[in-house]
């Protein structure tokens, strides 16, 4: 079994997979919490789907595109979270 065959064959499926059963925690997810680390996985899953296509069809340039869609993900998950942090710190406290 050479490369392309097991990354077409194998780990692209598994990719899809873990694309659909993110997918399906992003539809269900209870919390906001819950829905940006799905869509977060979805853009790790799609980076890793871009690297298998940069493998197979031989350029390098997808590599640029993944590494794009990384830093925003990365950018858009400290945001999310600085988010989450002054909205708690925001809210007016309750006296007992």
């Amino acid at each position: 079994m050479s490369v392309h065959q097991y990354l077409m064959y194998v780990v692209m499926p598994i990719i899809c997979l873990a694309f659909f059963l993110i997918f399906f925690r992003f539809l269900k997810g209870p919390k906001v919490v819950d829905r940006v680390v799905a869509i977060d996985l979805i853009i790790t899953s799609g980076i890793g789907l871009i690297g298998v296509f940069c493998i197979l069809y031989n350029n390098a340039s997808f590599l640029d595109v993944a590494m794009i869609l990384a830093l925003i993900a990365f950018l858009s998950t400290i945001a999310f979270s600085y988010y989450l942090d002054n909205g708690e710190n925001n809210k007016p406290k309750k006296d007992e």
